[in-house]
């Protein structure tokens, strides 16, 4: 029940990460500025640890979801943590560098986010534009 539940709120503080994209509150002042770096920084991370912790969560719960070129399930939990958030960083930033393969459900997670890390930029520069017209003098 409590492997459930942490899936869950770490799916949820994702999603409450991701819905602060979509309310112009945050996203404020000029295009380039060091609270909009900042906020992405944040915004990157949250959703890093979050899919790091997933991949971590269902291996040590014996669900094989990531493969290097080592003998995987012979590794500790700190190398575990290490690849599970190194993955994670790689995939979100369409890296790829191919040294660790998704296995199994871990191929949908990988594609998830993935797709999440092409999305981020893109309603980021939206939600700018749409603020920065929003406050342009009508005539």
């Amino acid at each position: 029940m409590a492997f459930y539940l942490s899936l869950i709120l770490i799916v949820l503080c994702m999603i409450m990460s991701l819905q602060t994209l979509f309310s112009s509150a945050k996203i404020k002042g000029r295009w380039v500025s060091a609270e909009n770096f900042l906020y992405l920084i944040s915004l990157y991370a949250t959703i890093m640890i979050g899919f790091g912790l997933i991949y971590i969560w269902l291996d040590l719960h014996g669900l094989v979801v990531l493969m290097d070129g080592t003998n995987y399930m012979e590794t500790g939990f700190l190398e575990r943590l290490e690849t599970g958030f190194y993955f994670s960083a790689v995939t979100l930033f369409s890296v790829g560098y191919g040294d660790i393969s998704p296995v199994g459900i871990g191929r949908l997670i990988a594609v998830l986010e993935a797709l999440i890390g092409y999305v981020i930029p893109a309603a980021f520069v939206a939600r700018v534009v749409f603020d920065a017209g929003d406050r342009t003098p009508k005539c």
